[in-house]
């Protein structure tokens, strides 16, 4: 009985989200305010369990960890901006965030997006395995894999020229700068083509849900 409330509550809010093919309504906005409303309690309840108790409430109850203390009063005064005689204090707390936070995302960012990517890039024009399984046996697939590094390398080398402004993009170097936009184009649509079938899969779900689920007529 629990499980056919649920479903019918689920299938409920799901109209009410598909009414904004509509227009914007009272009944979406609700739904909206609901789902945001239930996603913060969710991500609130998971911060405590998974980690304010652990790693603060937890050591500091049992007396371990004294020094823990400090991140407890910088994270009350961030509350401190709903009191506006004192609302400066909070000030400190985001001023540590920030710092902190810049410090971790210099490493890890210099090391997916700086060091990874080159890493990518410095590949053999043409790779020994793909040249002998491409002369052991000539086709489509074998002839892709074949070049598959060169098209990478030059496209690369084309895409860097077109961010290159220090000389004008005229004569064959202007030509090789379009070529780099054209491949810019090709992968902004393919991250707008990834994005719109993320969200065409999420459709699908949804309307599966409703004829499969509720309905039962799939």
């Amino acid at each position: 009985m629990s499980e056919q409330i649920g479903l019918g509550i689920a299938a409920i809010l799901t109209v009410m989200i598909f009414s904004f093919l509509y227009k914007d309504n009272p009944l979406y906005k609700f739904a909206e305010h609901l789902f945001v409303g239930v996603a913060a309690g969710y991500i609130l309840a998971l911060t405590w369990h998974n980690t304010i108790r652990p790693n603060l409430w937890t050591p500091l109850s049992t007396g371990r960890d004294w020094w823990l203390i400090v991140p407890l009063v910088f994270g009350l005064l961030l509350f401190t901006r709903f009191i506006p005689n004192i609302g400066w204090l909070s000030r400190w707390s985001l001023a540590a965030i920030v710092g902190i936070y810049s410090g971790l995302a210099v490493v890890a960012f210099a090391e997916a997006d700086f060091v990874q990517q080159l890493r990518a890039s410095m590949i053999p024009l043409f790779d020994t395995a793909s040249t002998a399984a491409f002369v052991a046996n000539p086709g489509i697939i074998t002839f892709l894999r074949f070049i598959g590094n060169f098209i990478t390398v030059v496209g690369l080398l084309a895409i860097l020229i077109y961010f290159f402004f220090s000389k004008e993009h005229t004569g064959s170097w202007g030509m090789i700068a379009k070529v780099g936009t054209g491949l810019l184009m090709i992968g902004f649509g393919a991250g707008y083509g990834y994005t719109v079938m993320t969200r065409i899969a999420l459709l699908i779900d949804r309307m599966f849900f409703l004829l499969s689920d509720f309905v039962h007529v799939l």
